[in-house]
């Protein structure tokens, strides 16, 4: 069901796909289902990744937008917004995850209820895996830019060896934990965001905040 290769493959193709078509591919366009030697409930639960990695390079993209130099301040309130939007879906997308997870567990008596508990949850992991995925590639880009100033490339390579140590890393830590829970010595949780900035009735800069007329 889980598998933190075809996790890390998926996220590297569709980082190269989307932006080989200048963003404007489907977010599940880049799936190859015959890497995935499993059930269609693996695959779908692939698709929910490529779902939750499409909303983190849509939010690195409209953060770089909030960055430019040239931004208005009307610009900056439009992409402020969607940054938020965008941000919740990311970690929605991250809680579904779990909850796929969680519920074919269930079907199989799984987690163990005594078993320890981990302090990270599969679809968090995944989340963090899926933003190493774009920083991999753009630091790569800019190890290979021709334009760039002395230095630019070598520093840039060693911070590509640094983020593919940590990604490696971590994709061994999910692989591990899957293996554990599925061996009933391990377990996790689903860990709600329970985030307050866009809901309207939690966030006090919204509700005490006068309509305008």
């Amino acid at each position: 069901m889980l598998s933190a290769t075809a996790i890390v493959t998926l996220q590297d193709r569709c980082t190269h796909a989307w932006h080989e078509v200048e963003e404007e591919c489907g977010e599940n366009s880049c799936i190859v289902t015959e890497e995935i030697a499993a059930s269609d409930e693996a695959v779908q639960w692939l698709e929910l990744v490529a779902r939750q990695h499409r909303a983190n390079f849509d939010l690195w993209h409209i953060e770089d937008a909030a960055r430019a130099p040239v931004a208005t301040d009307s610009e900056l309130a439009r992409v402020k917004r969607r940054v938020d939007s965008t941000n919740q879906l990311r970690n929605d997308l991250a809680e579904q995850l779990d909850r796929a997870l969680l519920a074919w567990l269930g079907e199989r008596g799984l987690p163990a209820l005594h078993a320890p508990l981990n302090s990270e949850s599969p679809g968090l992991i995944v989340d963090r895996l899926s933003i190493l995925a774009l920083k991999i590639y753009h630091t790569r880009e800019e190890a290979q830019r021709s334009d760039a100033p002395e230095g630019h490339a070598a520093r840039n390579r060693a911070r590509l060896a640094t983020l593919e140590e940590q990604r490696s890393d971590l994709a061994d830590c999910l692989d591990a934990l899957w293996q554990e829970t599925m061996a009933g010595t391990r377990r996790f949780k689903l860990y709600r965001q329970l985030k307050m900035y866009n809901d309207p009735e939690l966030n006090p800069a919204v509700y005490r905040q006068p309509a305008r007329k």
